[in-house]
């Protein structure tokens, strides 16, 4: 059985979250890198090394530049008739491509995996993580994405994969990239950090939340996370927020400020290997999860624990 995985990256360096999709992938198959871009010779390279993955396909091209998926997509379903499965990170881009993959292939897609029991059957989780689905596919092409808290990260040195180049039908017509707004910090990425700061709606504004978390956050060199509250009511942009609707995270430790702990935030962060909270509320469902629980005011004891790290 060969795997098409999907390569996140950024033309020079391959993301983490490509890593745990090659190690989900190696347990179906033999492992195949798709690096879709343009000028990414260095993230073909990069990818050759990763531990486990024997091939390598580049599609060097304008239309891939942005990995607009109305692009991309089509190239994989080229590549999937000597592929047996497709295989995507859990990301917004892994999840913007392949449902267009599985669409065009008339497949179902098998989403967010957190573990491969066979070569057809695997586990997802469903109602915002509080059960886990065993699930049989029957489709002869297999499209799935990856959940990334739940697979060990491949070594990203240790491979000799062979590159080759590949070609697609390039751009499609059907999208134009315009242009990103990408919020830029010197933070740890929040996906991949070892720890993580969040904060919640208990903040009360964007200027609470800056001067409060971010100290904290500097002290420990970690990232800054929300509730899916804190970014509704604008405190901080989207691409903070953690939970069920954002981003799903497992670092060693997670240190929720004023988050009650709604289910959809739980499921974004629960996997993490040691969970602080801090809340008033001594009856918050936060704590329930928490392995170090402090109750009282965060205005006062967030500032205080600052000063004495």
């Amino acid at each position: 059985m060969s795997v098409l995985v999907l390569v996140e990256h950024d033309n020079a360096s391959v993301k983490d979250a490509t890593l745990a999709a090659v190690t989900a992938a190696g347990k179906l198959g033999e492992v195949h890198a798709l690096v879709a871009g343009q000028g990414a010779a260095a993230a073909a390279e990069a990818a050759s090394k990763i531990a486990g993955v024997a091939k390598v396909l580049v599609a060097d091209d304008a239309a891939y530049a942005n990995a607009l998926p109305e692009n991309v997509a089509p190239l994989v379903v080229a590549l999937m008739a000597d592929h047996d499965a497709f295989v995507a990170p859990a990301t917004a881009n892994g999840k913007n491509i392949a449902p267009r993959v599985a669409a065009l292939l008339d497949v179902m897609q098998i989403s967010d995996i957190l573990s491969v029991e066979s070569a057809d059957t695997f586990t997802r989780p469903i109602y915002a993580g509080n059960a886990i689905a065993t699930v049989q596919s029957t489709d002869a092409k297999k499209v799935i994405t990856v959940r990334g808290t739940a697979f060990e990260k491949a070594a990203k040195e240790g491979g000799s994969a062979s590159v080759e180049t590949v070609a697609g039908k390039g751009d499609s017509g059907l999208s134009s990239f315009v242009g990103a707004e990408v919020s830029k910090s010197e933070r740890p990425e929040l996906t991949s950090a070892k720890v993580i700061v969040s904060g919640g709606r208990a903040l009360q504004n964007s200027e609470n939340f800056h001067t409060i978390i971010e100290p904290l956050a500097d002290k420990l060199k970690a990232a800054v996370g929300a509730s899916r509250a804190a970014v509704d009511a604008g405190y901080v942009p989207n691409d903070y927020q953690v939970g069920q609707t954002g981003k799903i995270v497992a670092p060693e430790v997670y240190i929720a400020v004023g988050i009650s702990g709604a289910i959809q935030h739980l499921a974004g962060m629960k996997d993490s290997k040691t969970i602080i909270a801090i809340n008033k509320d001594e009856d918050a469902p936060i704590f329930q999860i928490a392995d170090i629980g402090l109750v009282g005011d965060l205005f006062k004891l967030v500032p205080e624990l600052t000063s004495k790290l």
